[in-house]
């Protein structure tokens, strides 16, 4: 597939797979889209950083939907259990579909209809030493249109530090390196959505806040894009002026802020912003609320609730629907 359910994004056009770049949870949604530092017991963090895996997250099953523009959604399922001899594994599976589409032949006869779907499957290890944990994750990629099929192998490693006594963790992870093993017909092998990402997540003492800051794409420097179809505004002598690349702007598309807001163990308000999906899926007069998200986590007894509301653009948005519980907990009790 060569465009993201987000958008046609400039990144995305240059690699195969552009849907292993997209969220799978509520949490990471909430966050600006990409986190790598934010280590709590939501399983789904394993997509976004191996290394994320934890105790908190031992026994805990996690299942995740997302309701995209039009007839696009996704599904998630990860789940977490730890082993003392080889140290602690994820599981994760995560299917997107774009829905249905019509089929014609050359002189425009229906030929019914075909799906178009794209799924990885994937197995995460991590291991701690004293501060820091490492972790990496393979996992088989699967992108389907019409019964043709193409593949990739693919790996995310990550290393996170946790402060011992402070509520701060920093992480950097290498995500989406591998090799596209079967091309579709008649199209040649492209490179993965390769993307290095550093970051940091602290609640500061006696704050009921917990911040977060990531760095994306750090192995590619320019990651502005400036089309060239685009009009320019007019000077005072009413000459087109073209918009130029900026040094600032430019930057800023490299990170995604966020704010978690602690209300107790049992509700979270969350707000995230990711300056790179804002000036790329903005309108050609305004940027309306692009690149914003809005969620929230809430414990309802043994269930832990996440909802995120992200904005794409002023067309639509996406909601993010993540169910988690620890399993152990109810065999036990069965028991």
């Amino acid at each position: 597939m060569g465009a993201r359910p987000l958008a046609a994004q400039q990144l995305g056009g240059r690699t195969v797979f552009p849907f292993l770049d997209l969220p799978t949870g509520a949490q990471q949604a909430a966050l600006g889209g990409m986190n790598v530092s934010a280590r709590n017991n939501d399983p789904t963090m394993l997509f976004a950083n191996p290394a994320l895996l934890n105790p908190e997250m031992d026994g805990r099953l996690a299942l995740s939907y997302v309701a995209y523009v039009a007839d696009i959604k996704q599904s998630t399922a990860a789940y977490v259990f730890n082993t003392q001899k080889y140290g602690r594994f994820g599981v994760g599976v995560t299917y997107l579909s774009y829905g249905n589409f019509e089929s014609y032949d050359a002189a425009g006869n229906s030929l019914g209809t075909f799906g178009v779907n794209e799924y990885t499957v994937g197995v995460s290890d991590s291991y701690t030493k004293g501060k820091f944990t490492f972790g990496a994750t393979t996992k088989l990629a699967v992108s389907s249109i019409a019964g043709s099929r193409s593949l990739a192998g693919v790996g995310d490693a990550g290393v996170v530090y946790k402060h011992p006594t402070t509520d701060f963790t920093a992480g950097l992870a290498v995500k989406n390196v591998g090799y596209q093993f079967s091309p579709y017909p008649g199209t040649e092998r492209g490179p993965l959505p390769l993307d290095v990402q550093l970051g940091a997540t602290i609640k500061p003492e006696h704050m009921p806040v917990r911040f977060s800051l990531t760095a994306h794409h750090l192995q590619q420097w320019n990651i502005q894009y400036l089309d060239p179809n685009a009009r320019g505004q007019l000077d005072a002598s009413g000459n087109e002026k073209k918009a130029t690349r900026s040094f600032g702007d430019n930057l800023a598309r490299h990170f995604t802020a966020s704010a978690a807001l602690v209300l107790g163990k049992g509700l979270n308000l969350r707000v995230g912003y990711n300056h790179l999906m804002r000036r790329e899926l903005r309108l050609d007069n305004t940027s309306g609320s692009a690149g914003l998200s809005f969620g929230v986590m809430l414990k309802i007894s043994t269930f832990q609730i996440d909802y995120t509301h992200a904005t794409l653009q002023a067309a639509g948005s996406s909601e993010y629907f993540t169910l988690s519980r620890n399993l152990d907990s109810l065999f036990k009790r069965k028991e």
